[in-house]
């Protein structure tokens, strides 16, 4: 990747976008010439009907015309190869922008709803490179470098006559102020339908997947009332920017034409006075229509172009606040310690506090159920513990090293995590166990499926582990879900197992399958965090923290916590203790 120099001698990273740019840098001024070639050799046809009108029909010499004819069609054959070779590669430009960039979107996409509170069905980026793309591959770029090669055409129309220049220059100049009066009035309307389409898109997909309820409970009329309004609102801002491009646009085609009609006027005129041949007259109109062209093309694509540059502005601000990530040492497989050092967390893109400044440290073979009453914290301080989120202060660390010092792709090989609301990929149950790794040894799979407990369920399945489990897993039943997801969460042995709530939709099978999990994982040398609510999910675990308003009450010993709490609540009654870190590793 290019780079550019610091203050301090070091290189910083070209942004992405700018560099992707770079990359075609080559292509675009191929893409220059050609449009060069093209805008000369489209002065074929004014040329061509200056010869006839001023050297063929005086001379009424047959051969001169068919010679003229004959160069000029090839002429114009060798235009239609040039625009065809520059629109093709247009496109392809398009093609390989979005190649090369998708995979940063998307990484971006992933990571955005867990830095900042995403608005829209959270899709926008992928829409955004989509934009852009189409709009590389439509026709509004060539009138972008056609444009530098108007003043030639103004230039021969002033050699033709000093009128039939000022006449063309006049045009130009009106159609010029019509561009800029079009990037005036669209821009805000283009803006405003992106966000009223984000809005709707959201709305649409929040609708699909809660369509059984909806349907259960029989407001699937009211909700598309709903729909309804959000739809007219924004058809009606996607109305507001077709009108104002769709009324320039005319404007500028109706102006084109009666400036084309004036050129011819005032070549008429000039000829009656004998200032000029007939075959002026009609070149002179033919190249104010070339003139005047790419002008109005842009206008006509001026929405398109609007929409193109909104996209690329916020892909050039996802990709600057999501850079890719670099870790130039590989750190060592952890084995030793989980310690969390005053950590506090804030959800994505709010500042509110929800765990405040938590300590405690784990070795190799512990287990840790996190308990306490609801919005007390214990998802935040999993969802931190497992990398999910950045902590607003403090940090998480594994061997020592805090979890930004990790590759996400090795630091994930280390955790693994089940979230409290299950999501599979559309896939086999196999591809969702392996984490769709490439070429997964089967032996790792089954395996990870015996530690949860999962493999006879799988096996007694009509495809086993070839089974596609849906979108979102709706193929399977909830306690299906949960159990494969806990497989997927200990597949390849990871040295920190994370659980939120594992048991929520367990039956007793499940829930003695995932007990089972968790002593496995702790006499592996492995540690588990369990988030828990069921008193049935801390059968295999040997301490707890109690968390309250996203504090911590208590941590130690589970036999000494659980004792404090079941004491009987007096005056005199001593508040939990906490117990120090180093007591409660020396418990495990």
């Amino acid at each position: 990747m290019s780079q550019a120099p610091l203050a301090n001698g070091k290189m910083a990273p070209k942004p992405v976008l700018a560099a992707a740019l770079a990359h075609f840098r080559t292509a675009f001024t191929a893409i220059g010439l050609i449009s060069g070639a093209i805008n000369i050799l489209a002065l074929t046809g004014s040329f061509f009907m200056l010869q006839v009108y001023d050297r063929v029909l005086p001379s009424r010499s047959i051969p001169t015309l068919l010679a003229l004819a004959l160069l000029a069609g090839t002429l114009f054959l060798f235009q239609g190869i040039l625009e065809l070779i520059r629109s093709r590669l247009l496109g392809r430009i398009g093609l390989a922008l979005d190649r090369r960039l998708s995979g940063q979107v998307y990484s971006a996409l992933l990571l955005a709803p867990l830095r900042a509170r995403s608005s829209g069905d959270g899709l926008q980026p992928l829409r955004d490179l989509d934009q852009v793309r189409s709009f590389m591959s439509s026709v509004g770029p060539t009138a972008l470098f056609d444009l530098p090669w108007v003043p030639l055409y103004l230039a021969i129309c002033f050699l033709f006559h000093f009128w039939i220049g000022v006449a063309a220059l006049a045009g130009a100049i009106l159609l010029c102020g019509l561009t800029l009066l079009t990037e005036l009035r669209t821009r805000e309307p283009t803006r405003l339908a992106g966000n009223h389409a984000a809005s709707r898109n959201a709305f649409a997909e929040a609708s699909r997947r809660n369509a059984e309820v909806v349907h259960a409970m029989g407001f699937g009329e009211r909700i598309a009332e709903r729909w309804s309004a959000i739809n007219r609102e924004y058809l009606d801002a996607q109305a507001r920017a077709s009108d104002v491009t769709g009324a320039l646009g005319t404007a500028s085609r109706v102006l084109r034409l009666a400036l084309q009609s004036g050129v011819l006027g005032i070549g008429a005129y000039l000829v009656i006075h004998q200032e000029a041949s007939g075959g002026i007259m009609i070149a002179g109109s033919i190249i104010l229509s070339r003139a005047l062209a790419p002008i109005e093309l842009s206008i006509a694509h001026w929405k398109g172009f609007v929409s193109a540059r909104q996209s690329w502005g916020r892909l050039k601000s996802l990709l600057a606040a999501f850079p890719a990530n670099e870790v130039s040492v590989a750190l060592p497989q952890p084995g030793s310690a989980l310690t969390v050092d005053g950590i506090s967390v804030t959800p994505p893109g709010e500042r509110r506090l929800v765990v405040h400044d938590i300590s405690f440290m784990l070795t190799k073979g512990a287990g840790l159920a996190i308990i306490g009453p609801s919005a007390s914290g214990k998802s935040s301080l999993a969802r931190a513990l497992a990398g999910v989120w950045q902590p607003a202060a403090g940090h998480v660390r594994l061997d020592g090293a805090s979890l930004d010092q990790w590759d996400p792709a090795e630091r994930g090989k280390h955790v693994g995590y089940l979230p409290q609301d299950v999501q599979l990929f559309d896939g086999t149950i196999a591809e969702n166990i392996a984490r769709f790794e490439t070429n997964p040894p089967a032996r790792k799979i089954i395996d990870a499926a015996k530690a949860a407990g999962v493999h006879g369920l799988i096996v007694g399945m009509r495809e086993g582990y070839d089974t596609r489990v849906g979108e979102s897993g709706s193929a399977l039943s909830s306690g299906q879900r949960q159990r494969i997801a806990l497989a997927r969460a200990l597949y390849d042995n990871p040295f920190l197992v994370v659980l939120d709530e594992p048991n929520s939709n367990l039956d007793a099978d499940g829930e003695a399958a995932l007990t089972e999990a968790i002593k496995g994982i702790r006499t592996r040398g492995g540690i588990a965090v369990v988030v828990a609510h069921r008193p049935s999910a801390l059968a295999a675990l040997d301490q707890i923290l109690v968390l309250a308003n996203g504090r911590a009450q208590a941590f130690g010993a589970k036999d000494e916590v659980m004792g404090a709490m079941s004491r009987p609540k007096t005056g005199h009654a001593p508040p939990l203790k906490i117990v120090p870190s180093t007591e409660a590793a020396g418990a495990s």
